[in-house]
């Protein structure tokens, strides 16, 4: 068949590969994976609450899965007959198949969708694409729910405590949704309210997502996932608890308050649980609505992005791991809001020193300094061909901090660069046996990926080097560990481990 030969041993292995995922028809009960269920919520799609009602519909629970659950089989199928058969796999045909079967989940997958868009060769490029399309538009939830919510976070009084609440969400994302309200002494604020039951919903995701990679692995072992998939799951166990968030907040104010072109809201303790989340409301608009009425403020504005990022970076090794378009406004005078610090990730000092000794690496060519760094980064086995092959990636994300001249982001005006330095890298370190990607690296190379794609927005042309000179330029590592146990300390936020 297709000019190759089979034998008992590829057979049992194509057979081990679709026997590992569950392909359930309509109204069966999806089988264990990893010792847990692959169980999607319906929390993701909130069909009836729209209407105020809670009715959760175990049979509309029972046909999403199975229609992801077909896709994931069709998925195994095809990876087994491409290795093991030599059929040629339409990836992207079968990515939109995937799209379309996960399009019903709406939910926390949408997050994780975003963060592997940023990962180079976390899943196929086709994967990545299709996945990225996927909208995180849940309903909102109507007044009554909304009512029944508030009052188990606030007590049944809880209109009490605002002069006002508007009924209708302002936004609704994957998580939760947002209302505008007025305190009782006239404060404008904003009521971030989580959905029901999201725990379960994330975990269920979470799950799927672990197919998804499990089933990937089989086809191309170049990347191990593992350690992506944990550090994922650590960060949006984090995101449902908004105490954790609210510490996040107060942090961040503490940090960036003294730039002045960066706002971060303040908390309402008194009107804040583990599940809702009040803060002084922040006036702004979209960064690219702002930037077509005013052009002139490109490199203003992508200068004030730079600092929200990365001052706390390098100031109290903390990095924001959501740099989403709908998580900043913009104020008239071209300053920035940071609005939510759900996904905030906290580095050891270490941590940061070794970002900032990669940059002297790449300056002098000083292997045995990128060695260390690269260690300090997590990765492990570091031979002088890894060295090389992972270059090539530090090369292209820090780019443009290594010329001391004003330039634009990407001065190659391709988009298709990035994927090609991607590709580039994965066909080496296919060659040299693959590598495990280390926690560390997943919300850093987000941040700067994620950045990235706001500065080519932006079009600004900036000195970048100097900007991230003038934040290096009297760091030290004990004096950065002595602050971050301070401010983390302060605001209750834990100290990495």
């Amino acid at each position: 068949m297709h000019g190759k030969m089979l034998d008992l041993k590829h057979l049992s292995e194509a057979a081990a590969a679709l026997a590992s995922v569950p392909n359930q028809p309509i109204g069966m009960v999806p089988p264990p994976i990893g010792g847990a269920l692959v169980f999607p919520h319906a929390g993701h799609h909130f069909p009836s609450m729209a209407n105020g009602t809670e009715q959760n519909s175990f049979g509309g629970r029972i046909a999403r899965y199975a229609r992801v659950s077909t896709a994931m089989g069709g998925l195994a199928a095809r990876l087994a007959g491409q290795r093991y058969l030599g059929i040629k796999l339409e990836r992207g045909e079968h990515a939109k198949e995937l799209r379309d079967a996960l399009g019903g989940l709406k939910g926390p997958l949408m997050k994780v969708a975003q963060i592997l868009s940023s990962i180079p060769d976390a899943l196929p490029q086709e994967y990545v694409q299709e996945l990225s399309q996927l909208q995180a538009d849940a309903p909102s939830m109507g007044w009554p729910f909304v009512k029944r919510r508030m009052a188990a976070e606030l007590g049944g009084d809880w209109q009490s405590r605002f002069a006002s609440f508007e009924r209708t969400a302002a936004s609704a994302a994957s998580l939760g949704q947002v209302h505008k309200a007025v305190g009782l002494d006239g404060k404008q604020l904003a009521c971030k309210l989580q959905y029901p039951d999201m725990m379960s919903a994330v975990e269920a995701d979470l799950r799927q997502l672990s197919l998804i990679f499990s089933i990937y692995e089989r086809y191309d072992r170049t990347i191990s996932t593992r350690q992506i998939h944990a550090e994922i799951s650590a960060r949006l166990r984090e995101e449902l608890d908004y105490a954790l968030e609210a510490c996040h907040t107060a942090l961040y104010r503490d940090i960036l308050g003294p730039i002045g072109t960066v706002h971060v809201p303040e908390v309402e303790p008194e009107l804040s649980t583990k599940r809702l989340l009040t803060m002084n409301w922040l006036e702004g608009r979209k960064i690219l609505d702002h930037i077509k009425d005013h052009p002139e403020h490109r490199d203003e504005l992508a200068l004030n992005m730079f600092r929200a990022w990365y001052t706390p970076f390098y100031t109290c090794g903390t990095i924001h791991g959501d740099p989403h378009l709908g998580n900043y406004t913009v104020r008239p005078d071209a300053s920035i809001n940071l609005l939510d610090f759900g996904c905030i990730r906290i580095f050891k000092p270490s941590f940061v020193k070794g970002v900032i000794d990669l940059y002297h690496a790449l300056q002098t060519n000083d292997r045995d300094l990128a060695a260390e760094a690269y260690r300090v980064w997590g990765f492990n086995k570091i031979t002088h061909e890894l060295i090389d092959i992972l270059n090539v990636w530090a090369q292209f994300v820090y780019g443009p901090i290594l010329e001391d001249r004003t330039r634009r982001i990407d001065e190659t005006n391709n988009a298709m660069y990035g994927r090609e330095a991607a590709e580039k890298v994965h066909k080496a370190l296919h060659e040299v046996g693959g590598l495990e990607i280390p926690r560390e690296f997943v919300f850093m190379d987000r941040a700067a990926i994620g950045l990235g794609s706001v500065f080519l927005h932006l079009k600004a042309e900036i000195n970048w080097y100097q900007i991230f000179h003038d934040l290096i330029e009297d760091f030290d590592v004990d004096t950065l560990a002595e602050r971050q146990t301070m401010m983390l300390n302060r605001h209750g936020v834990p100290l990495p481990v």
